[in-house]
């Protein structure tokens, strides 16, 4: 086994040695100088050392620049940025993101790593390497996909170590760590069915992967029960504060029936039990809500919050080891958690 190890080790140190004597010759300079380019040393000059990273970036050198650093211990930090849309501005304040990070920093601590915290617009998830091309630390773990499945393949495909907080989806190169959303669509809905309710609003913006598979298992659950779906129960909420009321707004204009919400965040799920008050509806009386994640505040809201339950802590975890596995050299295989319902007033109780 060590002697396997040092092999490795030796041919990823004579791939390093072939490429920066590669960048050398093309860049017309010594190899020291491409060491001291690489490393941002300031005795090369702007333009050459501009070159030099030019020419390692084309030739994906800077991949072995993190795992260089991991070996000689010199790099322990670890970027963790979530995606933006820079036109709705959500904001980092919301409660499901705070505890990811929370989960993840007491993870990276458990593994004696650094968190270096950022956010990318979700139009630039191509950039997000950045810190990864420059040595500054060592992988990428990104909280959301935001529809950039493409961009996160093409980060993957170059060999980044990165892991995904998302959903399961075709074709996907990146190791994605994500809960059971059709499971959690199906378990909520069928809650709901299960209380009497039949004309059942979704809130979920169906453009992105997450609500989009709840909203298959939503659909799922009132087909089982012979239920037709109707297409204008469902409203593309928005996670941002004024989801909620934008979303039963919505469903007032459309002069539309219903007797229960199922909304894809627990955000979105307090917002709209309070667009209902105003209203005049009550929860759970005239309309039964259920929402998603399970944030510590939902079990605090007035009526405290019927919601399907994602492991936030494992997840912490889970994303951490299969980068961790990633920077070692390991395979590390994409993996669903299970979700779980959490019955509480919004929106009743199970029956017996």
């Amino acid at each position: 086994m060590a002697k396997a190890r040092q092999d490795r080790d030796g041919q990823h140190a004579a791939q390093g040695r072939l490429q920066m004597a590669d960048i050398a010759r093309l860049a017309g300079v010594s190899t020291a100088t491409v060491s001291r380019a690489l490393n941002h040393s300031p005795l090369v000059n702007e333009e050459t050392r501009g070159r030099i990273l030019e020419l390692a970036s084309s030739l994906n050198y800077s991949i072995n620049i993190g795992a260089q650093n991991l070996r000689l211990k010199q790099n322990r930090t670890i970027s963790v940025q979530i995606p933006v849309d820079r036109d709705t501005h959500q904001n980092l304040t919301d409660p499901f993101l705070l505890t990811m990070l929370g989960s993840l920093a007491d993870a990276l601590t458990e593994r004696g790593f650094d968190m270096l915290f950022s956010r990318v617009g979700t139009d630039e998830i191509g950039k997000a390497a950045a810190p990864y091309d420059s040595g500054r630390v060592v992988g990428i773990i990104m909280v959301g996909q935001w529809g950039r499945h493409r961009e996160l393949n093409e980060l993957a495909a170059r060999k980044v170590p990165l892991a995904v907080w998302g959903a399961q989806l075709p074709q996907q190169l990146y190791c994605c760590i994500g809960s059971d959303n059709v499971g959690g669509g199906r378990l909520a809905t069928a809650h709901l069915l299960a209380q009497g309710r039949r004309r059942i609003a979704f809130f979920g913006d169906l453009a992105l992967p997450e609500p989009a598979q709840r909203y298959r298992g939503y659909c799922a659950a009132l087909e089982s029960h012979g239920i037709p779906v109707d297409p204008r129960l469902q409203v593309s909420g928005s996670f941002l504060p004024g989801g909620g009321k934008e979303a039963v707004d919505a469903l007032v204009a459309r002069g539309v029936d219903y007797d229960a919400v199922f909304a894809c965040s627990d955000l979105l799920a307090m917002t709209a039990i309070d667009s209902l008050r105003a209203h005049g509806r009550r929860v759970p009386d005239d309309v039964a809500v259920v929402g998603y994640d399970d944030i510590d505040q939902s079990a605090y809201f007035h009526p405290r919050l019927t919601t399907i339950r994602q492991p936030i802590g494992a997840a912490g975890r889970a994303l951490v080891e299969a980068l961790l596995a990633q920077i070692d050299g390991r395979p590390a295989a994409s993996m669903e958690l299970p979700t779980e319902l959490v019955v509480r007033a919004s929106a009743g109780e199970i029956p017996n």
